[in-house]
C-alpha cells in the first residue's frame, strides 16, 4: 500500500503555525503522497507558511467563537471524511487540544490511536510507528492493522522542521456539524506564562537545574548563564516538585523534549525520565559533584565539582567577555 493522504492536526498561535505543526508536516511530504493540514480555528495568515513546509490543501473550522476546539474539530473531520477526502494516515502533536481531538476523532471513527510516538515509517504495504518504553530504554515498533484513517500522536522534537513544500497551501472551509451538549463548552481564560527569550523547548541552548543547586534561591544562577548564552532554564522533576520553578520549566518524560544544540545539567544527578527529555540534545554538558551521577554516561564533557563553584566562574568568564 502506497501512502495516497496524509492529514496533519495543526496548530496556530498569533497567527505563525506552532514548531510542532512544521515538525509534522516535515515527516508528512517525505511519506509520499499528498498533505494537508487542519486546522482547528482560523488559518489566519498561516496558510503560506503550512505550505512551505508541505501542506498542498488547509482544512479550517473558521472561528470557533472561544468554545472548546476538541469537539469542533472532531466533528468538523469526521464531516470531511464521510464526504469522501478520507486520509490514510492522521498525525498529531502531543498537545493537549491535539489529544482531546485525537480521543474524539477516534471514537467518531472506531479506530484505534497510538501515541507518544518517535518515528513513523510506511514499508510496502505496512504504516508502522515507534514508541519508546521504559523510559526510553527500549524502542517499540508496532504496525497498523486494517482500514485507516490511521491515527497517531508523536512527541516534540522528533522530526526536523525544514521547508520543502509550495506556495499557499489552498484554503478549504471545513463546516463543523452540530455537536449538541458536547459543543457548549467554552474557554473562559487563558493564562500565558510571562517570558523573555527563545521557549524552553525551541531554544538552540538550554541550561538546567536540579536538587544539587541546594535551594530555590540558587536557581537565578541558572537563569542568569542561560540569559548569558541566549539560552532558556529548565528544571528537572525533583525542584518543580519542590516548589523552585514553575511546572513549565521542567524537561522530562512528563515535561518537556528538548533537543538543542546544548545542553547544559547543573547538579541534575540524571534520573531516568529527565533523560529521556533530554538525551537527543547534540551536545551534552554535566556538572554534578557525585563522579558516579547516572548523567555522565550520557554526557559529552562532564565536570566532577560543586555548582555552586562552577557555575559562578562560568558566569564571570562569560561576563568578561
Amino acid at each position: 500500500m502506497a501512502i495516497s493522504s496524509v492529514w496533519v492536526y495543526a496548530e496556530v498561535v498569533s497567527g505563525a503555525p506552532t514548531s510542532g505543526t512544521l515538525e509534522l508536516l516535515t515527516k508528512a511530504r517525505s511519506l509520499g503522497g499528498s498533505v494537508a493540514a487542519f486546522v482547528p480555528g482560523d488559518v489566519a495568515g498561516a496558510a503560506a507558511a503550512l505550505g512551505a513546509y508541505g501542506a498542498a490543501k488547509v482544512f479550517a473550522t473558521g472561528d470557533l467563537g472561544g468554545k472548546l476546539p476538541g469537539p469542533a474539530v472532531s466533528a468538523a473531520m469526521k464531516a470531511v471524511i464521510d464526504g469522501g477526502e478520507s486520509p490514510d494516515l492522521i498525525m498529531f502533536p502531543t498537545t493537549y487540544g491535539a489529544r482531546d481531538a485525537m480521543s474524539r476523532l477516534s471514537v467518531k471513527l472506531d479506530r484505534t490511536v497510538l501515541t507518544n510516538n518517535v518515528e513513523v515509517a510506511v514499508d510496502g504495504d505496512a504504516v508502522t510507528v515507534t514508541t519508546p518504553i521504559f523510559g526510553g530504554n527500549t524502542l517499540v515498533t508496532t504496525k497498523f492493522s486494517g482500514a485507516g484513517p490511521y491515527l497517531a500522536s508523536f512527541r516534540p522534537k522528533s522530526f526536523a522542521a525544514e521547508e520543502g513544500g509550495a506556495a499557499a497551501g489552498e484554503v478549504v472551509a471545513a463546516a463543523v456539524p452540530d455537536t449538541g451538549a458536547t459543543g457548549t463548552a467554552v474557554v473562559t481564560a487563558v493564562h500565558v506564562e510571562e517570558s523573555s527569550g527563545p521557549k524552553l523547548d525551541e531554544a538552540d541552548v538550554v541550561v538546567s537545574g536540579g536538587r544539587g543547586l541546594g535551594e530555590a534561591a540558587k536557581f537565578e544562577m541558572v537563569e542568569q548563564l542561560a540569559k548569558l548564552l541566549k539560552g532558556a532554564p529548565g528544571a528537572s522533576r525533583a525542584i518543580v516538585d519542590a516548589g523552585w520553578v514553575p511546572y513549565s520549566y521542567q524537561v522530562g518524560q512528563t515535561g518537556k523534549v528538548v533537543k538543542p544544540t546544548v545542553y547544559i545539567a547543573a547538579g541534575i544527578s540524571g534520573a531516568t525520565q529527565h533523560m529521556v527529555g533530554m538525551k537527543g540534545s547534540k551536545n551534552i554538558i554535566a556538572i554534578n559533584k557525585d563522579k558516579e551521577a547516572p548523567i555522565f554516561s550520557i554526557a559529552d564533557l562532564g565536570i566532577v565539582g560543586d555548582v555552586h563553584k562552577v557555575l559562578p566562574k562560568l558566569i564571570e568568564a562569560l561576563q568578561g567577555r
